[in-house]
């Protein structure tokens, strides 16, 4: 029999992105950090446990040798939307099909990767499921996968789901994985579980094959939460979940009480953390019960930090595309969710939030506390011509009323195996490509160009921006959280460093801005030239005049704003 004390393991992060969970950098999903409990549940030695990111295996080729000589290699990953991604790249099939051939301990896959694969990671796939070459593949849960395999000697295993209990040891237990990620520990947001399922059957998703919602107690989560800020996380999402107005209840209902124990015990056991942010809000939640849901949302916004993103899936707004899918919400049933999100978590630090929404000229310079973002997914099955009119009716009310939305994913299906969206596969999204690619650009030029400027407008400060690349003479970063911006700054600036910025201008989806607050006796031409009312001509000015003792005056432009002396 082999002695689990003696084994060792490598896990390598293929990168998640689910429906309702992600694990992108600079996220870190629950899946690698359960995986790690239960190995550790089943008596591996943690210090027997390594933990690797696909993009640490692309980067050094020496840590390869971890894959092929550990005991047992776990793989986790899958991509069940498409998505476009900046802090890291996820495994492409083929590579990990190579993980597969080097191995030469046991290996065994799971995550949403069992739901399958296609020929990439992208939108308009239809998808297959594989063992890709693994000894084993976990078509339940991986973290139970790799606890019975290790009590059966590496043997095999029944699939099966973990229940809460051994949830919350392994999550306690695995927490010190978060140490072993390269972006620990300025740069890495913790995904956090508070239910997984759903009560509702959308067509193309695969969240419902979890089954219906099962819930965490909030002191479990909050244990967690506790647990991985005794390891040095500061930054969290509770963002696996179908829906978190529904956290506490019966699946449906909003449980407001159940909310402010989850919230306000992460705020005890973490009083320093630095994020706290949310994904999923079903809007069929906010139009079924409206002041349930509207104390929820305020608690929400009373304890998380600016700039947090409700998404919500719409997925649809035309009425015939929504029969045939099971969505669960029309157009105006959205419009009115959006509203009372704006009402009551749009306001921003530094005012009463009987102010919201608010924007404007007269607005503190901060992201709003809380505002919806909008999921629209394209070659569903009922699809037409009219299907883009409708969705671009649908935002263009959204932007008409004076409404905000933090973001809009604008997606095409990936047709899975066990979802209704099998049979149609991706035929309509690849019959209605060339029309899908004109729309998307013109909902950025016409709603999100117009709707960033209302959300972030000039001269609001983006704290904690943290450079990542530099691309055409420019700098870019995020802050950490959901659906962060990216922040363009011009000039090369050292990349890793986290500083403050001041926004002056938008494009569709991103920003650009400068070091908050300018030097203006060391500021560059490009930084000055790049504030709203600063042509070159002024901005040579002000360059010849230094030093100044205080910001130089210039007219219709309140310098003062974006520099220091």
């Amino acid at each position: 029999m082999i002695d689990p004390a003696e084994l060792d393991v490598t896990l390598v992060d293929g990168y998640v992105d689910e429906p309702a969970h992600f694990g992108v950098p600079p996220y870190i999903s629950t899946y690698p950090r359960n995986a790690a409990g239960a190995l550790v549940d089943a008596g591996v030695d943690p210090a027997n446990v390594t933990y690797h990111t696909i993009d640490e295996l692309r980067e050094d080729k020496s840590k390869w040798s971890d894959v092929a000589d550990a005991d047992l290699f776990v793989y986790v990953g899958g991509m069940t939307v498409p998505g476009k991604y900046v802090g890291g790249t996820p495994a492409e099939p083929d590579e990990v099909r190579e993980m597969a051939w080097v191995a030469e301990g046991t290996s065994v896959m799971g995550g949403p990767v069992r739901f399958g694969v296609g020929e990439e990671n992208a939108g308009a796939q239809e998808m297959e499921r594989s063992d890709l070459d693994f000894d084993f593949l976990a078509m339940a849960d991986i973290e139970a996968a790799a606890y019975d395999l290790v009590n059966n000697g590496l043997e095999g295993f029944e699939d099966r789901y973990r229940d809460n209990d051994e949830l919350d040891r392994w999550a306690a237990k695995g927490a010190f994985v978060v140490e072993q990620h390269p972006n620990y520990p300025d740069y890495l947001i913790c995904e956090m579980e508070t239910s997984r399922g759903c009560a509702y059957r959308c067509s193309f998703c695969t969240e419902p094959m979890y089954g219906d919602p099962a819930f965490r107690s909030a002191e479990s989560v909050v244990r967690e939460v506790g647990n991985l800020y005794d390891h040095g996380a500061r930054h969290f999402r509770l963002g696996r979940q179908a829906d978190i107005l529904a956290f506490g209840g019966d699946g449906e209902a909003p449980n407001p009480d159940a909310i402010r124990r989850l919230y306000g015990g992460i705020r005890e056991v973490a009083p320093d953390l630095e994020t706290l942010h949310l994904d999923n809000m079903n809007p069929v939640t906010i139009v079924d019960y409206p002041e349930k849901s509207k104390e929820a949302i305020r608690v929400i916004a009373e304890h998380n930090t600016a700039g947090d993103t409700a998404a919500f899936g719409l997925e649809s707004a035309d009425p015939l595309v929504q029969e045939e899918n099971n969505l669960l919400v029309t157009a105006e049933e959205c419009l009115e969710a959006v509203r009372i999100v704006n009402e009551v978590g749009g306001w921003r630090p530094g005012e009463s939030p009987a102010d919201a929404p608010s924007w404007g000229g007269d607005t503190p310079d901060r992201l709003p506390k809380l505002l919806p973002g909008i999921n629209l997914v394209h070659g569903l099955t009922g699809e037409r011509e009219e299907t883009f009119e409708h969705n671009k009716q649908f935002l263009q009310s959204v932007l008409d009323e004076g409404l905000m939305l933090r973001r809009i994913n604008i997606r095409q299906v990936m047709a899975f195996e066990g979802t209704d969206m099998a049979e149609t596969g991706a035929d309509l999204a690849n019959d209605h490509k060339k029309q899908f690619k004109q729309y998307k650009q013109e909902v950025r030029e016409t709603i999100d160009n117009p709707m960033l400027n209302r959300v972030v407008p000039p001269g609001t400060i983006l704290e904690d921006v943290t450079l990542e690349y530099h691309q055409d003479g420019k700098t870019f970063g995020r802050q950490l959280g959901t659906y962060s911006l990216l922040v363009g700054i011009p000039g090369e600036r050292e990349l890793g460093q986290t500083i403050d910025v001041a926004v002056t201008d938008h494009g569709y989806r991103s920003v650009t801005g400068i070091p908050h607050p300018l030097d203006v006796n060391d500021a560059t031409m490009d930084e000055l030239t790049a504030i709203p009312g600063i042509g070159s001509s002024t901005a040579g000015d002000i360059l010849v005049g230094r030093p100044h003792d205080s910001a130089p005056s210039v007219e219709g432009v309140n310098l003062g704003k974006f520099t220091r002396s």
